[in-house]
Formats: structure tokens, C-alpha cells, sequence
């Protein structure tokens, strides 16, 4: 007798309209999603933003609470996300040990080069970071744990983007295309195309203040078993104390680092 084939969602299941969401954890998701790009906010202030009663928030976050999804903050009355938050996110980085891996290396790279330390991978055809080691000087690059940027203005897009099959790089492009940020963005596919055969030349990209003038980012991918680019390993810093020079050598620092990585995880850098 066969064993029927796990699924994860019923057979044909591809609606995607209302009537198929839960509303209520709608609700929720969208007040959790409002705790977390503040530093805590009142029963008022959150029904006041989510657009709904008092009564159904404070019902919604004593429910997140008893998850530990939500802490609240007695003193000030304000609401917080709460560690339990942080457990199920976490959960996120266990597709895979890179995270782990690559903590050490980023420490080596911060304090070699004095500057910030980042670890980014792809999602949604855009770069999604990860984590960082802060350098401890005052200007200094700052990438929040869940921050985004675009592939093609990003060092660790970029670097991904230089070992992805031509095919998958076309169809980032089509879909997001290539919008300018500063006067040096990448703004064409013939640049972005000559970037990427650079960026595989050397091992490594170079983001020159195409995302924000006067920052700079070196950046070097890391690979799977396979030898495909699963994350990138940067370093940041302001132009003028990371010049073009300073950031060539640096680039070999940030390669390094991530083929240590690629060989920590059991991968293999491409040819």
C-alpha cells in the first residue's frame, strides 16, 4: 500500500481571495507588524494606526501575549514584540547554518578593515539581510536584521547576481527592474551585465555609492554543495574612508572570508 504524498496546503488549493484568509490572524500580523517598526506603542496608538476598535486590539494582543508574541511594558502602558517573536523568526535562519557560520568570519572582517560586517541572501528577487558586527566608529554603515535593498544597487546582490544562470538574472530585471538611487545606480542591463562579468573576474562586487552617496560596500558570495550562491558576505563603510583603492583590497579580505564560509557549510565555489 502507498503512502499518500505529504502536502502542505490541500490539493488544489491556489485561491487567494478573502474568503480563504483567517481575519483575525490578519489583524494580528498587521499590529505585530506595526510593534515592530516603533519602540513600543499604546492600546490607542495602535487602534488608532490599525484602524480598529480598542476592544478587538487589546483582545488580538492579550492573545499574543500569552504567546510571548507581545510583552507589555507596565510603567510607560506601551506595548512591545515580545521574545517569542524573536524564537519564531529565528526559525527563519535554520533553512540553513550559514548565519552560525558565518559570525565568525564577519567578526575577523570587522576587525580587520574597521568597518561593518554584513550577511544578506535573496529572497523575493530582492537582497534580505540578515545580520551584522558593527564597527565601533561613529559614521558607520547601518543594515537592521530584515532590512531590503534591490540586487542590483546591492554589494551582496550583486555578488549573487554574478553566479546566477543568465535566465534567472533576465527575469529579476524584468520584474523589478533597474531604478536609480544615486548618479552612480546601475541603470541599464548593459552596465549591470559588465558589472557582473567583473564582479566574477575579481570574486567580488563592488557597490560604489549606487544605494546611497557616500557609502560604499565590498561584498563576495557564498555557495552551496552545488556551487550555487545561497548568501554574500559584505563589508560597508563611508566613501571616504573606504575609497575605490581601499576597497579593492578589502574585496580580497571579503572573499576569503566567504569561501571559508562556503568550505564551513560543505560547499564549493564554481569552477
Amino acid at each position: 500500500m502507498t503512502q499518500p504524498r505529504p502536502r502542505g496546503r490541500p490539493r488544489a488549493f491556489h485561491d487567494k481571495t478573502d474568503q480563504n484568509t483567517i481575519q483575525s490572524l490578519d489583524r494580528a500580523m498587521s499590529l505585530l507588524r506595526a510593534l515592530a517598526r516603533t519602540n513600543g506603542l499604546t492600546l490607542s496608538e495602535l487602534a488608532e494606526r490599525s484602524g480598529q476598535s480598542a476592544a478587538t486590539v487589546y483582545r488580538v494582543l492579550v492573545t499574543l501575549q500569552g504567546h510571548e508574541i507581545v510583552e507589555f511594558e507596565e510603567g510607560a502602558q506601551r506595548w512591545h514584540v515580545g521574545a517569542g517573536a524573536f524564537r519564531i523568526g529565528s526559525g527563519f535562519l535554520r533553512r540553513a547554518n550559514v548565519a552560525e557560520r558565518s559570525r565568525g568570519a564577519m567578526q575577523m572582517l570587522m576587525r580587520a578593515t574597521g568597518e561593518t560586517a554584513n550577511l544578506g541572501i535573496e529572497t523575493r528577487d530582492e537582497v534580505l539581510f540578515l545580520t551584522q558586527v558593527e564597527t565601533h566608529e561613529a559614521i558607520r554603515a547601518f543594515f537592521p536584521p530584515g532590512t531590503r535593498s534591490p540586487m542590483h544597487v546591492s554589494g551582496i546582490g550583486k555578488a549573487l547576481l554574478a553566479y546566477y544562470p543568465e535566465a534567472r538574472v533576465a527575469a529579476i530585471v524584468a520584474e523589478k527592474g533597474l531604478p536609480g538611487f544615486t548618479s552612480l545606480s546601475i541603470t541599464s542591463e548593459a552596465s549591470l551585465a559588465r558589472d557582473l562579468a567583473r564582479t566574477r573576474e575579481r570574486g567580488f562586487a563592488i557597490d560604489d555609492q549606487e544605494r546611497a552617496e557616500g557609502m560604499r560596500c565590498v561584498a563576495a558570495p557564498i555557495f552551496n554543495a552545488h556551487g550555487e550562491p545561497v548568501a554574500g558576505l559584505s563589508v560597508s563603510g563611508p566613501a571616504f574612508r573606504m575609497t575605490l583603492s581601499e576597497a579593492t583590497r578589502i574585496g580580497q579580505e571579503v572573499r576569503r572570508a566567504a569561501d571559508s564560509v562556503t568550505a564551513a557549510i560543505g560547499g564549493t565555489r564554481p569552477g
